[in-house]
């Protein structure tokens, strides 16, 4: 699957995201509360809106779904998904741990994603049967000989309600506790895709949240699946799990001992 023009439209959203994001990093921006009680910015929406801009003026026949702005049905069974901000806690606590997530989901399957970092310039892209890059150049997943070997990130455990977190901490307890990471959002996967994570496990993420990460993930040579080891796409509950090993899918989703 070549998508060179689909890439090209992925890396102007991705910029026009960042100019729309950078004058506000560190700049004391205000936050609100949206129904879920989630922060967002006005660095946010306009992001969003800046994307937004393009998709409707190149392709608009397309769907859209967005965080901050909802679901423009289109007529192509294909669908830009976008998150401006994933991580808008770190963006406003001044970490550059945050990342711009655009995805193009075909008939439900994400097919193409970007991570991009505004702060660092850092942009991973991952394309279905390509090789992920970073900043042009190719990234690999490590291997993991052993669960018990494994460093495993996740947000955080007050993402998890108290089934979830049950499961999380049955897995974590069979990982190497010591080099856990606790925060980072997007940035764990994109993490995980270059070789410095092994696995990242998450519950209640929307696909907004998860889209873009799978061809990035599987195209550094990784798996993203749900906590049954079953593929990730449109229609996945948001239990999600990336793993830079394959040979360790097994090993993780026994280590949950999870039933969904």
């Amino acid at each position: 699957m070549k998508l060179d023009a689909e890439i090209a439209l992925a890396h102007r959203l991705a910029d026009a995201a960042r100019a729309a994001i950078l004058p506000h990093f560190r700049s004391g921006l205000a936050s609100e509360r949206k129904a879920d009680a989630s922060p967002v910015t006005l660095a946010d929406r306009a992001a969003e809106e800046a994307m937004r801009r393009i998709l409707t003026a190149e392709c608009g026949r397309d769907g859209v779904q967005g965080e901050e702005f909802g679901i423009s049905a289109g007529s192509t069974g294909r669908t830009w998904v976008l998150d401006p901000i994933d991580g808008t806690t770190a963006f406003l606590a001044g970490r550059p741990i945050f990342g711009t997530l655009i995805a193009l989901v075909v008939d439900g399957w994400p097919v193409l994603g970007v991570i991009d970092q505004a702060v660092l310039g850092e942009r991973w892209l991952g394309v279905t049967g390509q090789a992920t890059t970073l900043n042009g150049q190719p990234v690999r997943t490590r291997p993991c000989p052993a669960l018990a070997e494994a460093a495993l990130a996740t947000t955080g455990p007050h993402y998890f309600d108290s089934h979830d977190g049950e499961h999380f901490m049955a897995l974590a307890a069979q990982t190497d506790h010591k080099r856990m990471v606790m925060g980072g959002d997007c940035y764990n996967y994109a993490m995980l895709a270059s070789g410095h994570l092994d696995v990242v496990c998450e519950a209640n993420l929307k696909l907004h949240d998860f889209a873009a990460l799978v061809p990035v993930v599987e195209g550094a040579g990784g798996v993203m699946c749900d906590w049954n080891g079953d593929p990730l796409h449109a229609g996945s509950d948001g239990h999600v799990l990336a793993l830079g090993d394959p040979a360790r899918v097994e090993d993780v989703v026994e280590g949950l001992a999870c039933n969904h």
